[in-house]
C-alpha cells in the first residue's frame, strides 16, 4: 500500500501556494507619471499613515530614510528612478500596493512638415518631437481645406506620418494642418498653413549611372530615371539639376537640364575620379528634391603600351 503522507504534503503545499497568490494579487496597482525634478509622494494603498510598511523599488529594499510614516517620499526624481515600486505590510510581507513610476517630461512643440512627392495625387505630413519625453505620447492631426475638414490617413510605417488625397486640383484655397501631442504630463501643438503648389517636392532621381566615354578622356555619360513615386511625368514633367566634381576638389560644377534623363559631361579632368549627383523639380511649381545617391566614375584613360623586346634592346 502506498504511503499517503507525500500526497497530503503536496495538497497542503498547493493550498499554501494558492493562498499566497491570492494574498499577493489583492493590491492596488497602477501607473504613476511624474515630471523630472518633481518631489513624489507614494501612499501605501489604504494603509494608515503610521502603519509599519516596507517599500521596494524594482525588488530592492528602499532605505527607511525615504519614508514618512508609511508614505514613500522621493525628492527631485530623475529618469533612473522609473520602475516598479511595491509596499508590503509589516513583517508579513503582504503586498498592499504596487505602482509603476514613469518619470518624464511634458512634450515640447512638435515639428511638423507637409510635402507632396507624388503630385497631383496628394500630400503627406510627418512629425516628430524635438526632444524625447520618455513616456508615451499620443498625436492628433487635423487638416482643414477652407471650411472643410479632411481625413489624414495614418501610415502603418512610419507611424508618425499620414496622407491626404487631393479632392480638388489646382485649388487656390489654403490648407491648415494642426498637430497636437499629448501625454500624461501635458500637451503642446503646432500648425502650418500652405497652398498645394508650395509643398511640391519630388523624391530624388533614381538609378543614377555614370560611365566613361570610350576614347574620350574628358567625358562622362550620366543617366538616371524619374523618381518612381512621381506618378505622371508626361503630364507633369520634371527638370533636373546635375552636379559633379573631382574628388580632389571641393567645388561643384552644375548643369540645369529642362528635359531628358541623361547628360554628357565634356569638361572632366582626365584620369580623375568624379562624384556625381542629380536633383529633380516640377517644371513650374514647388522646390528641388534632395540630391540623389552619389555615384563615382573616372573618364576613359588609354591603356599603357608595353614596350616590345626589340624596343627594349634599342
Amino acid at each position: 500500500m502506498a504511503n499517503p503522507v507525500p500526497s497530503a504534503c503536496c495538497v497542503v503545499l498547493a493550498v499554501v501556494v494558492v493562498v499566497y497568490a491570492q494574498r499577493h494579487s489583492q493590491q492596488d496597482s497602477h501607473i504613476q507619471y511624474e515630471r523630472v525634478g518633481a518631489d513624489v509622494t507614494m501612499k501605501c494603498g489604504s494603509m494608515d499613515w503610521d502603519a509599519a510598511v516596507t517599500w521596494t523599488a524594482n525588488g530592492t529594499d528602499i532605505d527607511e530614510s525615504h519614508l514618512n510614516g508609511s508614505y514613500l517620499i522621493l525628492k527631485k526624481v530623475d529618469l533612473t528612478q522609473s520602475g516598479q515600486y511595491s509596499c508590503y505590510e509589516g513583517s508579513s510581507w503582504h503586498l498592499k500596493y504596487q505602482t509603476y513610476l514613469r518619470v518624464g517630461t511634458p512634450p515640447k512643440e512638435p515639428v511638423l512638415m507637409c510635402r507632396s512627392n507624388n503630385y497631383p495625387k496628394g500630400f503627406y505630413c510627418s512629425w516628430h518631437l524635438p526632444t524625447p519625453t520618455y513616456i508615451p505620447n499620443s498625436f492628433n492631426i487635423s487638416v482643414i481645406h477652407g471650411t472643410r475638414e479632411m481625413v489624414c490617413e495614418k501610415d502603418v510605417f512610419p507611424k508618425n506620418r499620414c496622407h491626404i488625397r487631393y479632392l480638388q486640383l489646382f485649388s487656390t484655397v489654403k490648407y491648415k494642418v494642426t498637430l497636437t501631442v499629448t501625454n500624461a504630463l501635458g500637451k503642446n501643438s503646432t500648425s502650418v498653413t500652405f497652398d498645394e503648389f508650395a509643398i511640391v517636392k519630388p523624391d530624388p532621381p533614381e538609378s543614377v549611372v555614370a560611365k566613361p566615354v570610350p576614347n574620350n578622356p574628358r567625358r562622362l555619360e550620366v543617366s538616371w530615371q524619374n523618381p518612381s513615386s512621381w506618378p505622371d511625368p508626361e503630364s507633369f514633367p520634371l527638370k533636373f539639376f546635375l552636379r559633379y566634381r573631382p574628388l580632389i576638389l571641393d567645388q561643384w560644377q552644375h548643369v540645369e537640364l529642362s528635359d531628358g534623363t541623361s547628360h554628357t559631361i565634356t569638361d572632366a579632368y582626365a584620369g580623375k575620379e568624379y562624384i556625381i549627383q542629380v536633383a529633380a523639380k516640377d517644371n513650374d511649381i514647388g522646390t528641388w528634391s534632395d540630391w540623389s545617391v552619389a555615384v563615382h566614375a573616372t573618364p576613359w584613360t588609354e591603356e599603357p603600351k608595353h614596350l616590345t623586346t626589340e624596343a627594349q634592346v634599342t
